[in-house]
């Protein structure tokens, strides 16, 4: 028993050291590989599975948003309806064709470094940051609008830009008569309380009274984002304005927020791997981090493709 079991612990040594000397000459070979992986190939394909297993978790979370967006479009059809309408239709498609175009040369970025074509990857990876960098600029443009105009979450949105200042120095305080109607739609002050929840403030679908309805002509904001700089409250004029309209706009900032934070975090990635392609770290024997990124670009590219129809284009 003994000299069995001495033959054999007797070959493990060589055996060990054979398969050590392969695994050495491939990390000879390729500088890149890590000490933990056998050939590139392995490292490759479990790096992929992370990401895919990394891409999943990010689908469930958008997911949970979708679901959440489901549930206050099947409870108020009408608000959606017609708060869509206050959405630039054109940018938002200028934005939809600017990341679909960054999809394909971040694909041909890929393609270049499978091929070690490094000045051409070098180029496609720059094309896709211009074009990340121009879908959150036309985004700021939408956002800014839309903040001046009131066009946001909670009972803000019905407070005017003018009654701001006036309606804070309300709150916690014994009811006054406020400045103007709109105000006392949007502010109900009580003695010791905090903000009033949107649920209780008095719907809107009347219109805020005392202002009048052509104090701005609704029809053309209608048509998209423009709603004149010198009446930003012009939402509160219009009598047809549904109640809880403020529910659209505030899924509407919490999905494509979070969305650009997604692109933010993309041109980070991008921008190391200029960086890295600078070098010259990628070629034909390794471009997985090239690869992975072009993955999670995808992604936030089909994100956009789902919330562009679902907000811009229902009404």
């Amino acid at each position: 028993m003994s000299h069995a079991s001495s033959a054999v612990e007797g070959q493990r040594p060589g055996h060990g050291d054979a398969h050590g000397h392969a695994h050495s000459a491939e990390h000879a070979k390729y500088s890149f590989l890590a000490h933990h992986f056998e050939t590139p190939a392995q490292q490759f394909d479990s790096a992929k599975l992370g990401m895919w297993l990394f891409l999943a978790t990010e689908v469930l979370f958008f997911g949970a948003l979708f679901v959440g967006y489901a549930v206050l479009r099947s409870r108020f059809p009408e608000v959606f309806s017609y708060a869509s309408h206050y959405l630039d239709t054109v940018m938002g498609g200028i934005n939809t064709g600017v990341l679909i175009l960054s999809s394909l040369t971040m694909a041909l970025g890929v393609y270049f470094a499978q091929r070690g074509k490094k000045l051409a990857l070098i180029i496609c990876l720059w094309l896709t940051m211009a074009g990340a960098a121009g879908f959150l600029v036309i985004k700021y443009f939408e956002y800014s609008h839309k903040i001046h105009a009131h066009l946001v979450w909670g009972p803000t949105f019905y407070i005017p830009p003018h009654d701001e200042a006036n309606a804070a120095a309300n709150l916690g305080q014994a009811p006054v008569a406020p400045t103007t109607a709109a105000a006392a739609v949007a502010v109900v002050p009580i003695a010791g309380t905090p903000a009033v929840d949107a649920s209780v403030i008095r719907p809107a679908n009347a219109g805020p009274a005392g202002i009048s309805p052509s104090a701005a002509d609704h029809s053309l904001a209608a048509t998209g984002d423009i709603i004149p700089h010198e009446m930003p409250e012009a939402h509160l004029a219009d009598p047809a304005m549904p109640p809880n309209t403020h529910l659209f706009f505030a899924i509407y900032y919490a999905m494509t927020g979070l969305h650009g934070i997604h692109v933010v975090i993309g041109m980070v990635v991008i921008g190391m791997l200029i960086y890295r392609a600078t070098r010259g770290d990628f070629g034909p024997n390794y471009y997985t981090p090239v690869d992975l990124v072009g993955l999670y670009w995808h992604i936030v590219d089909l994100v956009w493709i789902f919330l562009f129809p679902l907000f811009y284009l229902i009404h």
